[in-house]
């Protein structure tokens, strides 16, 4: 194990900060912390559970300004935007919190004579959320706060590229009321990650990464038999069917594809169009593409910030040669984009025509500023090449024709089906996905599940 994180901003190459990993000692009296904290958490009432983390929500606002800054340093996402990652993050804990007493409550079947019987939800212990860098309080806060007013301890593992984020979370939580040791955020790298899953005093576990990090987590847990839910990749496609309004598809999925620089997991890259509006759909995306300013997430102009860091703007760059070198077409002049170069973290948007499903961009995922657009004939024909992956994590279809989009997406395999819109979260509806994508769900009365274990109690009167 390796003594300590150092996180290098993307903005300007710098050292940001360093942090301590915790050695195993430390990280076992983390744990023992969590377990004699979860034991009296518990036993309170659902709603004051709530209303003490209510207050912690609270705190976390009024810290937007400063955790917003942080996240730009951190992970390069202009600064016009992270505050609204701090809003995101509290919409959906209120929501959670709001929705607790009812998704807890006990499920009771129709009445027997003589009988009592019902199934209570019991918290599972102590979860583990590791947390990714791309949306690092988003992602965080669809387990923590479920976890915890399911009546759970949380140790939360943010990303070594967003370790103050983790931080805030924790801080901001914990002002509001929290016992001490019920929320706590560690450092730690791989290896360590992999022995607080494979931790007996770990009862559950909560993953957002790479499908690689994911099978890590599998075998760190194999013979455990506990929960663990893992969102792992993507590779999203959207149809624009003939009946669509055509520059509302546009301005949404040109947005979809290269939103936070195409690092989300539910971003755009495979765009489907129906033939008679392709070459009209293909000329507006260019178009309004070229509008995107590519520079300092600092600045108030910027509208497209550096991708995390070099290896990931080589892996970017990769999959675009990799499509050209098999026949697609660049529409994109990034001469226009002066800080897109080799060797940056700076990178174009850029749209492929001429794609086919031989290439990486349409079958892997692909972190960046880029998506592939092809035309189709038919519904039919969309819903083949939209199935066509090994994820399966949101799918969008632009029409006028409700009917149709229930229809189409009854067809696909994918986790959400969005009409006329893409990439967005709802915290009423279940965040899960299929296939490569992983298992499990977050978010609405569903996510609950994920985070108890049902007892039956059975009860005879003589």
């Amino acid at each position: 194990m390796t003594s300590e994180l150092v996180t290098i901003s993307p903005v300007d190459g710098s050292k940001l900060l360093r942090r301590p990993y915790l050695d195993a000692a430390a990280m076992q009296l983390a744990l023992d912390a969590a377990r004699a904290a979860q034991a009296a958490w518990r036993a309170l009432p659902v709603a004051e559970r709530g209303h003490i983390l209510e207050r912690g929500v609270d705190a976390f606002v009024a810290m937007k300004d400063r955790v917003a800054k942080e996240i730009t340093l951190q992970m390069g996402r202009p600064l016009r935007y992270t505050p609204g990652e701090v809003d995101g993050f509290a919409a959906r804990a209120r929501h959670m919190i709001m929705i607790a007493e009812d998704a807890l409550a006990d499920v009771t079947p129709a009445p027997i004579v003589g009988f009592t019987r019902f199934i209570r939800r019991e918290p599972l212990g102590v979860v583990l959320v590791v947390a990714p860098w791309n949306y690092p309080l988003l992602t965080a806060v669809n387990a923590i706060v479920p976890a915890l007013m399911a009546g759970n301890a949380v140790i939360l593992k943010p990303s070594a590229q967003t370790p103050m984020a983790g931080e805030r979370i924790v801080e901001a939580l914990v002002a509001g009321g929290l016992p001490e040791g019920l929320l706590q955020c560690v450092h730690t790298d791989h290896e360590g990650t992999q022995a607080l899953v494979a931790s007996p005093l770990v009862d559950g576990v909560c993953f957002t990464g790479s499908v690689a990090g994911g099978a890590a987590v599998e075998r760190a847990a194999a013979g455990r038999f506990i929960h663990v839910g893992l969102e792992l990749g993507g590779n999203d496609p959207a149809y624009v069917r003939a009946d669509a309004q055509l520059d509302a598809a546009v301005e949404t999925l040109v947005d979809g594809a290269f939103f936070n620089s195409g690092q989300s997991c539910c971003g755009i890259q495979r765009i489907y169009v129906e033939r008679s509006l392709y070459s009209e759909f293909v000329d507006k995306a260019v178009a309004l593409t070229r509008q995107y300013v590519l520079g300092n997430p600092l600045d108030a102009a910027t509208t497209l910030g550096p991708v995390v860091r070099v290896a990931a703007a080589d892996a970017v760059r990769a999959t675009i040669a990799d499509a050209v070198a098999k026949g697609a077409r660049t529409l994109i002049d990034t001469r226009r984009f002066e800080l897109d170069q080799a060797g940056s973290t700076y990178v174009a948007p850029q749209i492929l025509i001429e794609v086919d499903h031989g290439m990486a961009l349409m079958n892997d995922e692909c972190f960046g500023p880029v998506v592939g657009i092809m035309p189709v004939d038919s519904d039919d024909e969309a819903v083949a090449l939209m199935n066509d992956s090994p994820y399966g994590l949101t799918a969008c279809i632009f029409t006028q024709d409700e009917a149709a989009a229930l229809a189409i997406g009854e067809r696909l395999q994918t986790g959400t089906v969005f009409m006329n819109r893409c990439d967005y979260l709802d915290p009423a509806l279940a965040w899960t996905g299929v296939k490569n994508t992983g298992r499990g769900a977050t978010l609405s009365s569903v996510g609950y599940e994920q985070l108890t274990r049902p007892k039956s109690f059975h009860l005879k009167s003589l």
